[in-house]
């Protein structure tokens, strides 16, 4: 394996069962990678080399003694750093938390060891995790490794630059209104939102609960869909912490039953316009996913809309109202972007408890509004977000003689966190610069492995996995 190379996950595990590869080897190759970018990138914020190649040379003698091996056997892993890692800051961003050392694993951290994955370490995010790209006091921002004038996205941008900069062979992030998915569709690699539960939370900062436990999530990110699977079926599971978990055994879709799946197609959502080269993305991926004998429809679903403004009033006004007592006085040390959100969040009177339970039950309604239209449409097909990776520091732009606000460019991520469903990213397009575009293949909660079945057949049909220009 070179520098130049970015084999998946699956590839560099198999190597190493087939002891063509040493995870020594696999271990040092990413360490010199990370030397190498990570500067121009600034996606790791805390990588121990030495606790590394620890894990390491553990994987290889396991290896050489002849051990049972996992699916991830020495497979260097990232992980975002608002997730406990022993050892590890989790900071999520801010100085608030400053050096903050995790004492334990979070559960999922603990599954990816147990499934044999070396952690390097931990990665960048906004402050607070309050924003759709990444930059904060203690570590600055993260550049997009096809364009560094340009946001990785976020939260989980720290985790989207070091995988498709082959920093890392895989990762995990986290998503309360597109934070997997807008990263992955900035970058140009996977990305898996679960329903909430099916991956425990526990172990994430903020806590997951109360209104944020209906729309956060935790879950994979990889340049392939393969491994997102993988990494899916090691994390997936119940766990006491998660207050959304439920005993949802993994299972194996069979060719019969995806015969049977209706996808429903739409460009766009009526309010927000995308970019062409989105639109473009979107009816590539139908014809392909029509070629492999899918019956795919254009159909956009009723109820969008009043999903995108319940969203805020969880995220939004609830989140604030969670956060507050954290922040309050201490709004000297809060970077721009959070105090930015925290304009927004004010601008709006605070929820009473008739407002807040007046938007759960909307929430409820809306949800079996959808999913009764899902009955015949098992699968939506969708743009990820408006418009690529925006330069550090935009907050508008003209798309179809329109102007898309900050906010409103990822609504199409936002009504699934809303309604609780899976949904995963493909790349499948580029801009007029050059910039990745991903489409959404969302499906009915607790289907992430329909999810994922229709992502992976769309992904054959695509080809292989782009590398940024930066590597070449």
């Amino acid at each position: 394996m070179t520098l130049g190379s970015l084999p998946s996950a699956h590839e560099i595990a198999a190597q190493i069962r087939a002891k063509a590869l040493s995870p020594v080897e696999v271990a040092r190759t990413h360490l010199d990678r990370i030397d190498r970018i990570n500067p121009k990138l600034n996606a790791f914020v805390d990588y121990r080399p030495e606790f590394v190649l620890a894990q390491a040379r553990e994987a290889e003698n396991a290896v050489q003694r002849g051990a049972e091996l996992g699916p991830l056997h020495g497979v260097p892993i990232s992980i975002k750093s608002s997730i406990n890692v022993a050892g590890h800051r989790c900071e999520a961003g801010t100085r608030l938390r400053a050096g903050y050392i995790a004492a334990q694993d979070a559960p999922l951290v603990a599954r990816l060891r147990s499934a044999g994955a070396v952690i390097l370490g931990v990665t960048n995010t906004p402050e607070l995790l309050m924003a759709w790209e990444t930059d904060n006091l203690l570590y600055g921002r993260t550049n997009n490794p096809w364009d560094l004038e340009r946001t990785a996205g976020g939260s989980s941008g720290g985790e989207a630059a070091a995988i498709s900069s082959g920093l890392s062979a895989g990762g995990v992030g986290s998503d309360g209104g597109g934070s997997i998915r807008e990263p992955a569709h900035f970058c140009g690699i996977c990305g898996l939102k679960p329903t909430p539960g099916r991956i425990p939370s526990t172990g994430h900062y903020p806590k997951s609960g109360g209104p944020f436990a209906l729309i956060g999530v935790v879950g994979p990110m990889a340049r392939t869909i393969e491994d997102l699977r993988t990494m899916f079926e090691v994390m997936a599971g119940y766990d006491d912490g998660d207050p959304c978990a439920a005993p949802v055994r993994i299972r194996t879709v069979r060719e019969t039953e995806m015969r049977d799946v209706n996808i429903a197609c739409f460009e766009d959502d009526g309010r927000t316009p995308v970019t062409e080269e989105t639109r473009s993305a979107v009816k590539r991926a139908a014809a392909l996913l029509s070629n492999c004998g899918f019956n795919v429809e254009p159909f956009r679903p009723d109820g969008l809309e009043e999903a995108r403004q319940l969203w805020w009033e969880f995220f939004g006004l609830a989140g604030g109202m969670i956060l507050d007592p954290v922040l309050r006085g201490r709004e000297s040390e809060l970077s721009p972007i959070l105090r930015e959100f925290q304009s927004w969040t004010k601008a709006i009177p605070t929820h009473t408890g008739e407002s807040l339970l007046a938007a759960w039950l909307g929430r409820d309604e809306v949800r079996e509004k959808i999913l009764l239209q899902m009955r015949k449409y098992r699968v939506l097909l969708c743009p990820t977000a408006a418009i690529p990776a925006f330069r550090h520091g935009e907050r508008e732009w003209q798309v179809e003689g329109k102007t898309v606000k900050y906010l409103d460019a990822w609504s199409y991520c936002e009504w699934f966190n809303l309604l609780g469903f899976p949904a995963a990213v493909v790349p499948m397009g580029f801009s007029r610069e050059g910039l990745p575009i991903g489409v959404q293949i969302v499906g009915r909660p607790w289907q992430e492995e329909v999810v994922l079945e229709v992502a992976a057949k769309l992904e054959q049909e695509r080809g292989a996995f782009q590398a940024p220009p930066m590597l070449e």
